[in-house]
């Protein structure tokens, strides 16, 4: 069986950082994390404005996270993900709106744009999907390279699987 997980969160105000979500691989030897899907909207108001978005990988120094605990797309499924909810951004570790970025180098993986009212959704192909393998010294962030215009009520996710 696939152990599928998903990270999502709604009704977050963007503060003075930009990372909307941050996942750390485990230390190997363990499973890796097959990124699936990845989506970010807002619901604060109807103005139409464009917002790039961004995926990057991050070394050494992580963000200051929210933690939050994966949840399991299989409800029957009684193995809990590897990845742990935590604040640190460390290995084996993932959280959502940061609130520092600390300065950790970035490597941008993925550059886009869209439009406020319509929010962004992206489902790579699977010769496109992002593989991050255990042991990796890098985390997989989704983030905003600029703060939005409006802050409020922003939801954002991910889905992931471990191979």
């Amino acid at each position: 069986m696939s152990r599928e997980f998903t990270i999502s969160i709604g009704a977050q105000t963007v503060v003075g950082s930009t990372t909307l979500i941050n996942v750390n691989p485990k230390a190997a030897p363990n499973f890796n994390i097959e990124f699936l899907r990845y989506w970010v909207g807002q619901s604060a108001n109807a103005t139409s404005a464009q917002q790039r978005i961004t995926l990057a990988t991050q070394v050494t120094s992580f963000p200051t996270l929210v933690a939050f605990t994966p949840v399991s797309l299989k409800f029957a499924d009684p193995n809990a993900s590897i990845i742990t909810g935590n604040t640190t951004g460390a290995a084996g570790q993932c959280g959502v709106n940061a609130s520092a970025e600390n300065g950790g180098t970035l490597t941008l993986a993925h550059e886009d744009a869209f439009n406020v009212l319509n929010g962004w959704l992206m489902v790579p192909t699977p010769p496109e999907t992002r593989i991050m393998p255990a042991g990796s010294t890098s985390s997989m962030s989704l983030k905003f390279p600029v703060i939005p215009a409006t802050a409020t009520n922003w939801v954002m996710g991910l889905t992931y699987r471990e191979v």
